[in-house]
């Protein structure tokens, strides 16, 4: 049982809850097209704080979402976790972004749940979790098309987050619902409780985001 804080930037969204035993105590999020979390998140955990009535002492332990997602994102959520958990002496935790989205769509009366984070064009990352939340296939980055998903045919899926609403034309063909969402602290309370019973912690010099795929920076445009 402890007093958890989780941050959730992997995508467009910003997002900071903090848990007591399991609980929700307080919930602030904002999506944002300008990925402007560095400059909202300790905003947001101040005002998290406030919003709980308990001081930075309270805190016992700190949980990221370590991705795959938004590479400035996730580098900005993961140095602000290490930090806090640097600064107070305290466990660092991380969750799987794709885990957290299936996490919103636990004991549906589905087949699968199917995670989709938008990358870029047709791509999308994703992993395969029952609809329990476990998670059945690895990671990866995949470019969606018309044979996508043959096997899964007859399955009812959820397919959910940032990446669903582009694909559902191409996958029109299976037994699926679309849920466009983003990844929220929210949905992280489960998890990091279950972690930190198990005192299952990061390295907190060492631990680095899970960003999939290389950064590719954007071409510089001709003076």
């Amino acid at each position: 049982m402890a007093t958890i804080l989780n941050l959730e930037t992997s995508t467009k969204n910003c997002s900071v809850s903090i848990a007591k035993d399991g609980v929700q105590l307080c919930l602030v999020e904002e999506s944002d097209e300008n990925y402007a979390h560095g400059e909202k998140l300790n905003q947001f955990v101040d005002w998290c704080l406030e919003g709980a009535q308990i001081n930075w002492k309270d805190i016992e332990a700190v949980c990221v979402s370590k991705g795959p997602g938004s590479y400035t994102g996730l580098r900005i959520g993961v140095s602000s976790a290490k930090g806090f958990a640097y600064g107070s002496d305290i466990p660092l935790m991380a969750i799987n972004s794709l885990q957290i989205l299936a996490e919103s769509q636990l004991n549906q009366e589905v087949d699968y749940i199917i995670p989709m984070i938008d990358a870029r064009r047709m791509e999308v990352y994703i992993a395969l979790f029952d609809k329990q939340g476990n998670q059945l296939t690895e990671t990866e980055a995949k470019v969606i098309d018309e044979t996508s998903f043959e096997e899964l045919k007859g399955k009812k899926i959820i397919f959910v987050g940032d990446g669903a609403e582009k694909c559902q034309e191409v996958l029109a063909h299976l037994d699926a619902t679309f849920i466009q969402t983003f990844p929220s602290a929210k949905d992280m309370i489960r998890v990091a409780e279950e972690k930190f019973n198990q005192k299952s912690f990061e390295d907190v010099a060492y631990f680095e985001p899970y960003y999939l795929k290389d950064f590719v920076a954007g071409k510089k445009k001709s003076e």
